[in-house]
């Protein structure tokens, strides 16, 4: 049973398909499996009840989805009534009427199921990949954003700007199933994101990794105030939270199963970027506390996490991620499980507006 139909708050899962070493065998997967795994994972998030499965885009050897758009198409065909929205899609380097069109297919082939969550993205090796520059950062994501709203709503859309041809009188083909397609702005911290979220009255999703969430509220009051400004009802305003999550039967259980994971995927996330720094476990313990923003713990754990954050942001959407640093599929699995059958009732019983 849909989890959003019970009390205003829908729960998923996503994942962006990074591709870690277990740090306890020293084995990496292969592309092929990690994709096989996912579409795995999105029958068994369906299967349980859980309403909406994401996937990211990356274009790095170490991820296996630079296509979201794709793998969700193929997980279309082996679920049944789960949302497969993209998260995120990374819009300042897409071409706006491919993203549409892809999604509006998908739609099609999900009867009515595709959501887009565009975003700037974490990394920026789109930007040479597909000929465009990093100066152009915040335009390009502006313009792409609002043609891609002029395609969400007309069949036909004449256009110009400053970054692609101009269209004149173009037709956007195929329809979508829905009338239009749900977009949401991925926002990671900064005011002028959620600013704009809230200016062109699409939801915005907020990746919130650690520390403190409280931090985020002024971001949550930003959103909803420019988006009331520009005219939009607060009902179409919507929030979501992302975050890390693994679950097991108690916090400690939790927190040790995870450590080893969760300290190798910010390993080769920071050397990714550039850094050298390592997580120690004292670094880890703070980091899980019970007042951050790591969803690590027992089911009861997490859903006073998720319940306080809805109390700061009134948010009606949460997505965890639950397969990173190399964790195997079988704990994957257990968390889904988890996830649907623990957490998702006790949110259910809460009757939370």
């Amino acid at each position: 049973m849909s989890t959003s139909n019970q009390n205003g708050i829908e729960i998923g899962i996503y994942t962006l398909a990074d591709i870690g070493t277990d740090p306890h065998t020293g084995k990496k997967i292969t592309h092929k499996q990690r994709i096989n795994e996912m579409i795995q994972a999105a029958k068994l998030a369906d299967e349980a009840g859980l309403d909406v499965f994401g996937v990211g885009e990356h274009h790095r050897l170490d991820y296996a989805s630079s296509s979201p758009a794709v793998i969700l198409a193929a997980i279309a065909q082996a679920t049944n009534r789960i949302k497969l929205t993209s998260t995120t899609s990374v819009l300042s380097t897409l071409d706006p009427v491919r993203l549409f069109e892809d999604f509006a297919t998908l739609d099609l082939l999900s009867d009515g199921r595709a959501e887009i969550l565009a975003g700037r993205g974490a990394f920026i090796e789109s930007f040479p990949l597909f000929g465009y520059s990093t100066n152009d950062y915040d335009e390009l994501f502006t313009e792409h954003m609002e043609l891609l709203l002029q395609l969400n709503k007309n069949e036909r859309v004449t256009w110009s700007g400053d970054f692609r041809s101009p269209l004149r009188n173009a037709e956007i083909s195929p329809r979508p199933i829905q009338e239009q397609i749900p977009i949401w702005i991925g926002v990671g911290g900064t005011p002028e994101s959620a600013i704009r979220a809230g200016r062109f009255g699409v939801g915005m999703a907020l990746a919130i990794l650690g520390g403190d969430p409280i931090r985020f509220k002024p971001l949550v009051d930003l959103y909803r105030q420019a988006g009331m400004e520009a005219g939009y009802s607060p009902e179409l305003l919507k929030v979501g939270v992302t975050g890390h999550a693994f679950i097991a039967e108690t916090t400690q259980q939790a927190k040790d199963e995870f450590f080893p994971y969760y300290s190798n995927y910010w390993s080769y996330v920071n050397r990714q970027r550039g850094m050298g720094s390592r997580m120690s476990r004292t670094d880890f313990e703070h980091m899980a506390s019970p007042k951050t923003a790591l969803f690590v713990g027992s089911p009861q754990q997490i859903v006073e996490k998720v319940l306080h954050q809805h109390e700061l942001f009134g948010h009606t959407r949460f997505l965890a991620q639950v397969d990173i640093g190399g964790l195997p599929f079988n704990k994957v699995a257990k968390n889904i499980e988890l996830l649907a059958t623990e957490v998702a009732p006790l949110i259910k019983k809460a009757k939370i507006k």
